[in-house]
């Protein structure tokens, strides 16, 4: 049985403990029927409804983004921005105590080190007795000749080194394999009625096709893929039943 109430309200059926009536979209306020209902945010709304706030952008499940129960695409998402507070007389003094006790710290530290160490200059005496040393380990090193100084060496003879041999063997390159189908999971659906897409997340198929890989999303609405055409995308879930 079928109603009107004189409003923006359509009774669509009558149930055994009421009326049941289908929801008003959140945008338009008009009545959604199952085949265009998309449940999001807490709310219901058209398909061709559910927009950016700021650009009026059409979204989807995958392309909006919420703020406050309002859909937003991701340029006009809403973001928080920090207010550069100004330093206060405390905190000016604050930083200028810091510092001080930072640099008071730091030359207590280097002085301390340099205590360690004992500053010696080179004596006359030690310069000489260091190039003494020097002349003499060197003058050592130059007379001692070798044996056989007096007469020139003939270099070594060294054989070439061998050429690589070429492979005599030829082997063909192993063919890659081939892919494997990809295994669907889940259980698997078939299609009661047939159904054409009506938006480009969307997916068509004829009655009889099989639909696997399916996720529900709400009530109305499940994702999955068509194994006839291998497509995948939103489809009703009221076209289709458990296989």
């Amino acid at each position: 049985c079928v109603f009107a109430l004189g409003c923006n309200i359509q009774i669509v059926g009558l149930h055994p403990f009421g009326v049941v009536m289908n929801p008003p979209c959140a945008k338009c306020n008009k009545t959604v029927y199952p085949v265009e209902k998309l449940n999001c945010l807490d709310k219901i709304w058209h398909k061709a409804c559910f927009r950016c706030t700021e650009c009026s952008l059409k979204l989807t499940m995958a392309t909006y983004k919420g703020y406050n129960k309002m859909p937003y695409c991701r340029t006009h998402y809403p973001t928080t921005s920090f207010t550069q507070v100004a330093d206060s007389v405390q905190s000016q003094a604050a930083k200028q105590s810091q510092n001080l006790a930072s640099n008071l710290d730091y030359k207590s530290q280097h002085q301390a080190s340099l205590g360690h160490y004992t500053q010696t200059a080179d004596t006359v005496a030690s310069v000489h007795a260091t190039t003494v040393q020097k002349q003499s380990s060197g003058a050592g090193y130059r007379t001692a000749p070798s044996a056989d100084s007096g007469h020139s060496r003939r270099p070594a003879y060294r054989q070439p080194d061998p050429a690589p041999e070429p492979d005599r063997y030829y082997r063909e390159p192993e063919p890659e394999p081939e892919p494997q189908p990809a295994v669907s999971s889940g259980p698997r659906y078939v299609a009661v009625y047939e159904y054409t897409a009506t938006d480009d997340d969307e997916v068509s198929f004829n009655e009889g096709d099989n639909i696997v890989n399916v996720e529900i999303i709400d009530d109305g609405w499940m994702t999955g893929t068509v194994e006839r055409t291998g497509e995948t995308g939103m489809l009703p879930s009221n076209y289709v039943e458990l296989a």
